[in-house]
């Protein structure tokens, strides 16, 4: 089944909204999720599991549920509110203001938007910084898999690295933590000095 993006998403003969993203699972590239935008302000992205799929075409998309029933599904982005009385003290100025992520308007609290990540994961995201201990080296490009375990094994920076055109490969076992940046335990002479492995793409 072709899952389009971009497109009319019906919930039985009722138009519910029109999907955004495909999530999925990259070991055995599988869609598991479709994220679907509703219709009305303020256009809430819903996490639908790919089974309620029952019929896509090239310009709709066709769910098995009920209006009540998208309505009730995960949120794709949730958000924190933070009130005014968080600021502290000491501003140069008196009256209303507003300074990310905090207002002095009780009534409009300011939204910190985030994905919905299940508890106890973390997220390495395609385009992700890699720091070593003496500065930052490059970007993550791609996820090397383990095909024994499909656990992933190396993290894989192809360009804008230090190193020029060849991959650089790195053990996830040299992370020392992930803060939306990847953190390594290793300084700039050690990851140059890492083992070439060897990649089999299926995609150029």
């Amino acid at each position: 089944m072709d899952i389009p993006v971009g497109v009319e998403v019906t919930c039985n003969t009722q138009v519910c909204g029109h999907s955004t993203y495909l999530v999925i699972n990259p070991i055995d590239e599988q869609v598991t999720h479709l994220v679907v935008a509703e219709n009305a302000f303020p256009h809430v992205e819903r996490l639908v599991p790919i089974g309620y799929v029952i019929e896509s075409t090239p310009t709709s998309i066709r769910l098995r549920c009920t209006p009540p029933e998208f309505a009730e599904m995960d949120n794709f982005l949730e958000a924190d509110y933070i009130q005014d009385d968080k600021v502290e003290a000491g501003l140069p100025y008196e009256g209303p203001y507003v300074i990310w992520p905090y207002s002095a308007y009780d009534a409009v609290p300011m939204p910190l938007v985030h994905e919905h990540i299940p508890a106890g994961e973390v997220v390495i995201r395609r385009g992700s910084q890699v720091r070593a201990t003496d500065g930052d080296v490059g970007k993550v490009d791609e996820f090397l898999v383990n095909p024994t375990n499909n656990c992933i094994s190396h993290l894989v920076m192809r360009k804008g690295h230090l190193w020029g055109a060849r991959d650089v490969t790195i053990p996830v076992s040299e992370i020392e933590e992930i803060d939306g940046v990847v953190h390594l335990k290793l300084d700039k002479e050690a990851i140059a000095r890492l083992p070439a492995i060897s990649v089999r793409r299926k995609w150029k």
